[in-house]
């Protein structure tokens, strides 16, 4: 090992008694190790540094206990980070299979396709239908609901132009899709 590797013991008996400076920096010293160590056992970049963070939170908790290799504290942090990174993973793979066993739930009508079935009549409600949901809400808030194009984007997440480009193809879809009702209505009788 490296000759600044194997001093740690002046820093390690201060940190035992008590000297944050001195485990700060043992920390500066062997923190990019320890990180890219546990870069290398987890997946998830978020997860390699809690490992290595709680392999130091074990590193000061089980002070009493720790054995230095030669002199140097790293050999017992990288073994504590691989068995760390195994916990996590473990973990990990528990809790989506705690998930995948969860029952899915039941899908839910869309609230404002039935909302819109009740209000309209069949053939617009039909018409309706061949939007798209994001489409369908635009026309509902805007035509239905009279709320102004501007807020209506807003709700949805659009810009202006995106929600009137939209609406305008919205509509022109919906004049194409209505069909009416084929039952004839009934003409006025003659004054």
């Amino acid at each position: 090992m490296d000759d600044d590797l194997t001093d740690d013991e002046a820093l390690w008996r201060a940190a035992c008694a008590g000297d944050g400076e001195a485990f700060g920096r043992l920390f500066d010293r062997h923190h990019t190790r320890v990180r890219r160590h546990a870069a290398r056992l987890v997946t998830d970049a978020a997860d390699a540094d809690d490992v290595a963070a709680t392999a130091f939170l074990e590193l000061w908790r089980l002070r009493d206990r720790v054995r230095l290799v030669r002199g140097c504290v790293l050999p017992w942090l990288l073994v504590t980070t691989t068995n760390v990174a195994r916990n996590a993973s473990r973990s990990t793979r528990r809790y989506r299979a705690f998930l995948a066993r969860l029952p899915r739930p039941a899908a839910e009508p869309d609230a404002a396709q039935s909302v819109l079935d009740r209000t309209l009549d069949r053939p617009w409600s039909d018409a309706l239908a061949t939007l798209s949901a994001r489409d369908r809400r635009l026309v509902a808030l805007v035509v239905l609901d009279g709320l102004p194009l501007a807020d209506a984007a807003a709700v949805l997440c659009l810009t202006p132009s995106a929600a009137k480009s939209r609406l305008h193809r919205a509509r022109a879809h919906l004049r194409e899709a209505w069909v009416p009702d084929p039952t004839p209505d009934l003409q006025e009788a003659p004054r």
